[in-house]
């Protein structure tokens, strides 16, 4: 029996209080600043239309796909011979002939994208849309044709929402004003200032007048605001992403939201097309952090880098098909779904019904799990009711191929540690019966068995010159006693932070009150980057705060 850890006593729970500890969101440990998005002027009934979407798929796409380098940014300390070449050369042989924007939807949305959203402008300045702003427009190159209306027109037909991602920040108009291109310029000169925020306004009111209805705007860069005021005065329901709520990039938050948030992340370790020296996720991975998103309250807008032909190249459209796979079977965990009252019980992770009435525990990590092979586990966080039932999601319950006398039922026990389940992989989905990819357990008519704690955690701090980590519980939850430590890990890196899912941990000490809790950690190599989270083991649960970073003394 795969158990988690055991509680001996008994609850007694009031729905009414739970239902406030949903509200608030009661294992979302980072406090965020509320000033932080003041200008959001997004609808929330759209803002909620776009979380039941739940996962789109992000393109990267411009002339400089024709090198495999990275998107706009090898402009930024670039010679005057580069970017004369890059800009007046470049640009006019892009050619993307086998573009299909129909067909990219459609794989979009076999994938389990409900929308789509696609560089329209990045930061070099070089627009897919037949713009009258600039010459620097793929109507000018090879290809001719204005892609955008292809890309809308076939998004719509695909039935998927419509995207668009804007870069006000503009290095070729830095170049042609004589501003040295970086992405953090200053102040400038108000002329040049006033000139900027012109084209931004001419760029947006031409996206959101040529193309009909913009479902979603990504605002990625500097001069945010004439851009947000446009799209928004010219579309009121378009819902903005970046620039207006939280969309961590490379990364998933530590702890969830219960609301509205879009993780941003490549494949491998670059947005545009990278023919060569690149590291992909696996397809589980990958499908691995679209539940760990959603049980989290986000969304995942997971990005592919299209070739200079305009086709997805192969490996990532493979990563697609297996995702493609997974949703198929899986996908009513994922889609018009909200956070449960804890995001995971260690590797089995959670969404829930609106209502909470129903429960998809989605068991990760176990790539050895055969066709009809059955398997036990304990929930802690989920107490049945007279009219629970369970299922697993594909699989009907009652009959397996070769199955002998082997039973293909799904069982389950209340007990005083949680719902033991014990359920059968039946389903032939590979030819040699081995499905390496997580399987989703609907548990219905349930209910919360559990006040989880809050917990936060803190910036680091120094004492005598070593590296401390600190975190704070600041709501007990309905444990009478807890017990602390914290994980932590040396940074991997700003694309590589996905890869690794292995932490250390401190000892484990007892914290019977809410409060502040530190640690100096031995052992740190002297000037590394750690990233570390505080930890709370609740007697049925173990949860988990953001992840700060910390460079040791």
């Amino acid at each position: 029996m795969l158990a988690l850890p055991r509680f001996n006593g008994l609850l007694i729970l009031l729905i009414s209080v739970l239902t406030l500890f949903g509200q608030l969101n009661v294992y979302a440990q980072k406090e965020e600043d509320d000033n932080k998005f003041t200008s959001n002027k997004n609808k929330p009934e759209r803002e909620e239309w776009l979380r039941d979407m739940g996962f789109g798929l992000f393109i990267h796409f411009s002339f400089d796909s024709q090198l495999g380098i990275s998107i706009s940014h090898s402009m930024v300390g670039a010679s005057d011979d580069y970017m004369n070449r890059f800009i007046n050369e470049l640009s006019k042989t892009f050619d993307p002939y086998k573009y299909d924007a129909y067909r990219m939807a459609m794989q979009a949305k076999l994938a389990g994208a409900r929308y789509i959203c696609i560089t329209a402008k990045h930061h070099s300045g070089y627009c897919l849309w037949d713009t009258e702003t600039t010459d620097f427009k793929i109507t000018n190159s090879a290809y001719k044709k204005d892609l955008i209306k292809e890309y809308v027109d076939g998004a719509r037909k695909a039935g998927l929402a419509v995207g668009i991602y804007y870069s006000p920040e503009d290095f070729k108009f830095l170049y042609d004003h004589g501003v040295t291109v970086s992405r953090a310029t200053g102040k400038l000169p108000q002329k040049i200032e006033d000139a900027y925020n012109d084209l931004v306004r001419k760029q947006t009111r031409e996206l959101f007048t040529r193309y009909g209805k913009i479902d979603m705007l990504f605002i990625d860069g500097n001069h945010k605001e004439a851009c947000k005021e446009e799209a928004w005065k010219l579309q009121p329901d378009v819902v903005i992403t970046r620039g207006a709520v939280n969309t961590p990039e490379q990364t998933i938050p530590g702890a969830g939201a219960d609301k509205l948030w879009e993780s941003n992340l490549t494949m491998g370790t670059q947005w545009e097309y990278k023919p060569t020296n690149d590291d992909l996720k696996s397809g589980t991975r990958l499908i691995e952090i679209l539940i760990e998103t959603r049980a989290k309250g986000g969304n995942m807008l997971l990005n592919v880098g299209p070739k200079p032909d305009g086709t997805i190249a192969d490996p990532e459209e493979r990563r697609l098909q297996e995702i493609a796979t997974w949703h198929f079977i899986n996908q009513e965990a994922i889609h018009n779904v909200r956070t449960w009252i804890i995001p995971n019980e260690e590797y089995i992770w959670f969404t829930a019904s609106k209502n909470r009435k129903t429960v998809y525990a989605m068991i990760t990590g176990l790539p050895d799990w055969f066709k009809g092979q059955r398997k036990d586990f304990v929930i802690s966080s989920v107490k049945t009711t007279p009219n629970t039932k369970i299922s697993v999601l594909g699989y009907s319950g009652k009959t397996f191929e070769s199955a002998g006398n082997r039973d293909p039922k799904c069982y389950f026990t209340q007990q005083a540690d949680g719902i033991h389940i014990s359920v059968v992989n039946g389903q032939r989905i590979y030819d040699n019966n081995k499905w390496p990819n997580p399987i989703t357990v609907k548990l219905e008519n349930i209910e919360p068995a559990l006040i989880p704690p809050v917990l936060q955690t803190l910036k680091p701090g120094t004492e005598n010159n070593q590296t401390v980590f600190k975190g704070k519980i600041l709501d007990k939850g309905d444990a009478k006693s807890l017990n602390v430590c914290f994980e932590y890990r040396l940074y991997p890196g700003f694309f590589e932070n996905l890869y690794f899912k292995e932490w250390k941990r401190t000892e484990v000490l007892p914290m019977n009150d809410k409060g502040e809790f530190s640690y100096t950690v031995q052992g740190l190599q002297k000037g590394k980057t750690y990233e570390y989270r505080f930890v709370v083991i609740h007697p049925k649960i173990t949860l988990y705060g953001d992840r700060e970073q910390a460079t040791a003394k």
